[in-house]
């Protein structure tokens, strides 16, 4: 995992893991970064909601939501874990909204906490602003490939990238490559092509 300089500590799974997620399944990376920095769960927590179920791990996986992903070999002890496969699982999740799901885009990816009106547009409202400040971090920082939001919401009628892209530093280089958010066990259903944004860390 690479490592950025102006982090803190606590921050830096976080912050690398949405972004390592965000190239591996073609999303915005604010839009990760953002939904990440709303859901601030951590590592081997498990939060009861007041129907009985869980929100576990760094993304809050609902066990109800789970449940349905039984069938892929997941399980709630995969994504309470550290490390990046919940954050890949999350964009996993999120890109299925925004290629499924209808409404605008902000809408799509408020679908990840609730499809409910109400709850869906607080939610939406809180994640537009943490990736408008997410994206001005990120274009301090990296290089970074726009297209429109229409491309994001019409399945990939926009500017293409190369098939693997590199997120590279002065230390190394990390490659993203195309698969599927399982467990040890299982691979989950297969991906389509659409390239809203991807990024590459500015050289030293």
């Amino acid at each position: 995992m690479f490592v950025i300089a102006d982090l803190p500590p606590a921050e830096q799974e976080r912050v690398v893991c949405s972004i390592i997620a965000a190239v591996k399944y073609e999303l915005p990376a604010n839009i990760v970064l953002a939904v990440a920095g709303q859901e601030g769960g951590k590592p081997g927590q498990w939060m009861k909601n007041k129907n009985g179920t869980y929100d576990v791990g760094p993304m809050q996986f609902n066990t109800g939501y789970l449940a349905d992903l039984s069938k892929y070999g997941i399980t709630a002890q995969d994504v309470e874990k550290s490390g990046c496969y919940s954050y890949e699982l999350a964009a996993w999740r999120i890109r299925s909204h925004v290629l499924s799901d209808k409404g605008d885009l902000w809408t799509r990816v408020a679908n990840y906490h609730s499809r409910t009106p109400q709850h869906n547009a607080i939610y939406r409202q809180k994640i537009m602003q943490r990736a408008i400040k997410w994206a001005d971090w990120l274009n301090e920082r990296f290089s970074t490939y726009n297209v429109s939001q229409e491309a994001v919401t019409n399945n990939g009628k926009g500017t293409a990238i190369p098939e693997s892209k590199a997120i590279s530093t002065a230390e190394g280089k990390t490659q993203a490559s195309r698969q599927e958010p399982t467990s040890n066990r299982a691979r989950s259903p297969a991906q389509t092509s659409y390239t809203p944004r991807t990024i590459t860390a500015k050289q030293q």
